[in-house]
């Protein structure tokens, strides 16, 4: 054989080795454009409607899948319904609760359409519409002979202009997400839903049993979902909140499977995951692990710890800071997951070899080489860079802990960039991002209070003034120091809403002239601010350059050796499948089910494990109606799969082969979560709250037997 027929030869083992492989790893977050690639793949797992289907956005199932902006969810009934998870509502639970009504506690059921309640200001629900390739648009313009500013600034008019274009339709909002790290780029196009309502969701002791013990563990018993209603104007349209508003009526709603799920069985989830790393050079995965993460879990568990003491024995104030406190401690828990297990599975070796096979792949050709090399190298120079950047900012965003200077710093902005033309303005301080701002600006009033908010920004500043000089602001500390932290909190009037709302009209003037602390800590900080977003942006220009000339090498690759390539996960939507699988690990077996009797064991009556007395006596009595598991023979809880998920996926229907409802999906096991990297198909799992323990605790615990019918799951004719 001659070295090109080698090659060829060699490049078939891999492909039909990957291909053997693929079915049972599962791995990827598939574009819904992609599934012409894996249609083959997903057939013969189990899916049973034509692949073809899921690549249209106009049709079910995926019209029906809709994102909440950082949670997915999805429309179950004609009426707007819309499933999602239990922590995806738990701020406007939080947010409508006080001591004296408490919902995060007691849960909280809407009996008729006018006591479903607004959800927390800056909930929306965006029905994705259309996604095409814009690449050639985005990259007008841009050439190797910009510098990376200038770089950054062609492609950030780009795409504002595609983005103002796509919003010249009523109630549409539009973004631009780079994908393959900006070496091609889609335009995505939602319908904006404003008005968002709480319908339901079931008490902590459901909604979240066993609370952070159980958090990314398995066995899990946890019954994490909730709902949502999209409502619009009586004409359609999308508006706010306004009494005379009617339910929204989407063109498809999932149907509710008739027979949940049983092991071995395909599923699918449907959803908008967040971000994935797995593309990253191996020095930047080196990085990652070596200083970033055990910097940031650092941070992360200092913040719990401080925000428990700051709210011990004040239930008002655990109330107001419940979705902070959750957000900060499911997030310290996943990095512990991701820092045990990128050395479990030796991440650095691995991408060490993944990356020297392709840098084998690049030089084995002179006119690969003169394509890929210079790139290459370039993002390779860049890394220290941004690295060093990336961990300044861990602690220059600590002040950001002070809820009222977050808020100052957003209105000052907001006053200089409306000094310039709309277009010229930073993205995020449009006019079209209005609404968005006022939302962020009144949310505070029902997670702020000045005495704690004062013990967690000392903590802050604590940390803050371990950074080298260079990296804080001289201006900042003198003003603080010249106000004194008494005076920051006494005189500010920003605490008050409608004070707080009525800057945003205000001129950079005003704020200049102004004597309120806050703001005079704002302006001070705003050359610092400027300087640092220049220099990002520096860096982003450059780095775009390069990493989108290496991920068309990495495609290309790929390509040679037969193996389909996703882009990481980028908050778009995505389809990813498997299979409702267990997993052995050493000493254990983990069932993929887990069972009703299950929980009543970790029931303890006492905090995370304290259960409805009203579920507690229907598992006892054994009255699950038809909601029992055949192959169990008892009610199932939640179930494992080895679908690929991340965060953003909170809340993404689970669906069986023939595209119907049987669950969403909630969380990973801390095992898996290193997936995130470098997809591991031994340990790897997602975690679903099983449909049928959904509407099991909506029909005989919490009485939602509206919902059911609406869902189609009861006969209308039941009371």
């Amino acid at each position: 054989m001659n070295c090109e027929c080698e090659m060829v030869a060699r490049v078939s083992a891999i492909a039909l080795l990957w291909t053997a492989t693929a079915a049972s790893a599962n791995e990827g977050m598939w574009m819904p454009a992609q599934t012409a690639e894996v249609g083959a793949a997903m057939r013969a797992d189990g899916l049973q409607i034509d692949p073809a289907q899921l690549s249209r956005l106009d049709a079910a199932p995926l019209n029906a899948i809709v994102s909440l902006g950082g949670c997915s969810a999805s429309f179950v009934s004609p009426q707007g319904l819309v499933a999602t998870n239990h922590h995806c509502v738990f701020r406007s639970m939080q947010y409508n609760s006080k001591e004296s009504q408490d919902y995060l506690t007691n849960g909280f059921l809407a009996k008729s359409l006018g006591e479903e309640l607004p959800a927390v200001p800056g909930s929306r629900i965006y029905v994705i519409e259309d996604m095409p390739d814009v690449t050639a648009d985005m990259l007008k313009g841009v050439s190797d002979k910009l510098n990376g500013f200038a770089r950054y600034e062609r492609l950030d008019t780009n795409r504002k202009a595609l983005i103002a274009a796509c919003e010249e339709q009523p109630n549409r909002r539009c973004d631009v997400g780079s994908y393959y790290g900006g070496a091609s780029y889609y335009l995505q196009q939602k319908l904006e839903i404003q008005d968002v309502r709480l319908v339901y969701a079931p008490g902590l002791g459901i909604g979240n049993f066993g609370g952070e013990t159980d958090n990314w563990m398995w066995p899990r018993h946890t019954g994490d979902f909730g709902f949502y209603r999209a409502y619009v104007a009586p004409d359609g349209s999308s508006r706010p909140y306004a009494r005379d508003n009617v339910p929204y009526r989407p063109k498809n709603w999932l149907r509710i499977a008739s027979k949940g799920v049983q092991e071995g069985d395909f599923v699918m989830v449907a959803g908008f995951p967040g971000a994935t790393n797995r593309f990253l050079t191996a020095d930047e995965v080196r990085f990652n692990f070596a200083h970033y993460e055990p910097l940031l879990q650092h941070l992360l568990s200092d913040y719990a710890a401080q925000i428990k003491q700051a709210t011990a024995g004040n239930r008002e104030a655990q109330i107001r800071y419940a979705s902070i406190l959750r957000g900060v401690e499911n997030y310290k828990k996943k990095l512990a997951g991701d820092l045990a297990g990128a050395d479990a599975i030796g991440l650095d070796g691995r991408k060490a070899n993944e990356e020297k096979a392709f840098r084998a792949w690049v030089t084995k050709y002179p006119v690969r080489q003169t394509r890929f090399d210079a790139a290459i190298r370039e993002l390779d120079a860049m890394v220290s860079e941004n690295s060093r950047a990336s961990l300044a900012r861990l602690r220059q965003a600590l002040l950001d802990r002070a809820q009222i200077l977050s808020s100052a710093r957003t209105l000052y902005r907001w006053a200089k960039e409306h000094e310039k033309p709309d277009e010229d303005r930073e993205s995020g301080f449009q006019d079209r991002d209005r609404n968005e701002t006022v939302d962020q600006l009144t949310q505070i009033e029902r997670s702020y209070l000045p005495v704690i908010d004062r013990k967690l920004f000392e903590a802050a500043l604590d940390e803050y003034r371990r950074l080298d000089a260079k990296d804080r602001d001289t201006a900042f500390e003198t003003t603080l120091d010249q106000i004194g932290l008494d005076r920051l909190y006494a005189d500010t009037k920003l605490a008050d809403t409608a004070t707080r709302l009525g800057w945003l009209d205000k001129p950079a003037a005003a704020f200049e002239a102004s004597d309120d602390p806050f703001i005079k800590l704002a302006v001070a900080l705003y050359p610092g601010d400027i300087a640092a977003k220049h220099a990002a942006k520096d860096r982003a220009g450059r780095s775009q350059a390069a990493r989108a000339i290496f991920m068309h090498g990495q495609r290309a690759y790929r390509q040679a050796i037969g193996r389909p390539m996703y882009p990481d996960a980028n908050g778009s939507l995505r389809i990813t499948w498997g299979k409702v699988a267990g997993r052995t690990r050493d000493g254990q077996i983990w069932m993929p089910f887990t069972t009703a009797e299950g929980l009543l064991a970790k029931e303890t009556g006492k905090g995370e494990f304290d259960a409805p007395d009203a579920a507690i006596a229907a598992i006892r009595a054994k009255d699950y109606g038809p909601y029992v598991a055949p192959a169990l023979g008892t009610l199932p809880v939640n179930f494992l799969s080895t679908a690929d998920i991340t965060n953003g996926n909170s809340g993404s229907a689970t669906l069986n082969g023939r595209g119907e409802f049987v669950g969403l999906a909630f969380d990973g096991t801390l095992e898996g979560v290193i997936s995130d990297w470098e997809r591991n198909a031994d340990r790897s799992r997602s975690i679903h709250v099983d449909g049928r323990f959904m509407l099991w605790t909506m029909d005989k615990i919490d009485g939602a037997s509206r919902l059911l019918k609406e869902m189609g799951v009861l006969p209308a004719s039941r009371s």
